[in-house]
């Protein structure tokens, strides 16, 4: 069987046990509701985007109140199933957007962990590798620390934090056009222990802040809204797409730079664009997201154990396993008494889990 046969089998597999994962989790919370109410409800949320329009809001910059024309889209529902409309409300308006926007950040930390697993040809690698998350954390920080007011809020300060790192490693890292893997790895350290740095003080600077900053770096999905799904699937599914385009390339990289030049790869564009895409999906998740570690390291190195290194199948198994292991951890963190970071939640199994593999001797290099 072919590539595109055994990712297509795989893929449909894992998004059956994707399916079956999102029902159990949305029937799980305070007020438990029978799986087919639940079922149901969430056939009812499925919609199509049928129109867009502009809507006008306020963009806040410093001492300027700036009126700004956003995208609004108008959505037609595909079903409309009689469901009680208690377990409607619940289903619709407080666990889906949660348990998606927990699908659409694993699905991209775990694409991207791939690749850079790749791209470092060391299993030990992980979205986060060249300081994306730690650009994202001094962002994300700074909002909820300083008095500073920033136009589209934490999200965006975030976003811009984790994607401006991604370039300064990068034109550290380059030289007469060329990007070396190992000084691109040692500048990624260099600049995450700085950031590291800069982040720790602003910690101490922030007052009672402090809480909600801690919160933030510990990955958190509670309070997930529509909005902030549809402004992360895009980059997720388009960086998908775009990595699976260079699929081959990463493949053949994987014989080292000299040799995929000897095979007609052009090895400076594919790293450039492989590097950007994966740092604009993990920048997109953290931003929603917070800090959560360990999707990107130990989801494609045990789908690299079952379906082997061919990122052909590697990247889109990835996807899907990473969207059910998030969504999986999150409901396994908010069914505590007291609601648990979902980032604690990934720690405490991928460590254990991964170190267990190291015993075993089953991580190996690329």
């Amino acid at each position: 069987m072919g590539a595109t046969g055994r990712a297509a089998r795989w893929v449909l597999g894992l998004t059956a046990a994707l399916v079956a994962v999102v029902l159990a989790s949305a029937s799980v919370g305070p007020v438990s509701l029978p799986l087919a109410d639940v079922a149901l409800a969430t056939l009812n949320a499925v919609a199509l985007p049928t129109s867009v329009g502009l809507a006008v809001d306020s963009l806040d910059l410093w001492v300027l109140s700036v009126p700004v024309p956003l995208p609004e889209f108008g959505y037609t529902s595909l079903f409309d199933f009689a469901v009680p409309a208690t377990a409607e409300s619940i289903v619709r308006t407080l666990r889906l957007p949660r348990i998606a926007l927990a699908a659409v950040v694993g699905l991209a930390l775990a694409t991207a962990g791939a690749v850079m697993q790749g791209f470092f040809r060391n299993p030990m690698a992980d979205p986060s590798i060249i300081g994306v998350s730690t650009g994202a954390a001094v962002g994300a920080v700074a909002t909820i620390a300083l008095p500073l007011a920033v136009p589209f809020g934490l999200h965006a300060a975030a976003f811009v934090g984790a994607v401006v790192t991604a370039f300064a490693v990068y034109l550290l890292a380059t030289e007469d056009g060329r990007t070396p893997v190992a000084t691109l790895l040692l500048a990624g350290v260099a600049v995450q222990t700085f950031l590291g740095a800069v982040v720790s003080y602003l910690l101490i600077n922030s007052g009672e802040s402090l809480e909600q900053a801690m919160y933030w770096l510990m990955g958190r999905l509670h309070n997930a809204r529509w909005s902030e799904v549809e402004a992360t699937l895009p980059l997720a599914v388009l960086g998908v797409g775009f990595l699976l385009f260079y699929a081959r390339d990463l493949n053949v990289m994987l014989l080292g730079e000299e040799d995929a030049r000897s095979l007609g790869i052009p090895v400076e564009r594919s790293k450039r664009v492989l590097l950007a895409v994966a740092s604009v999906m993990t920048a997109a998740a953290v931003a929603v997201a917070g800090v959560i570690g360990f999707v990107g390291l130990i989801v494609p190195h045990v789908m690299r154990l079952l379906v082997g290194p061919d990122h052909r199948v590697l990247l889109p198994t990835s996807a899907v396993a990473g969207a059910t292991f998030l969504v999986l951890a999150d409901t396994v963190a908010r069914s505590f008494a007291a609601e648990l970071p979902v980032g604690i939640v990934t720690a405490a199994v991928g460590a254990p889990f991964f170190l267990l593999l190291l015993r075993r001797r089953e991580v190996h290099a690329l």
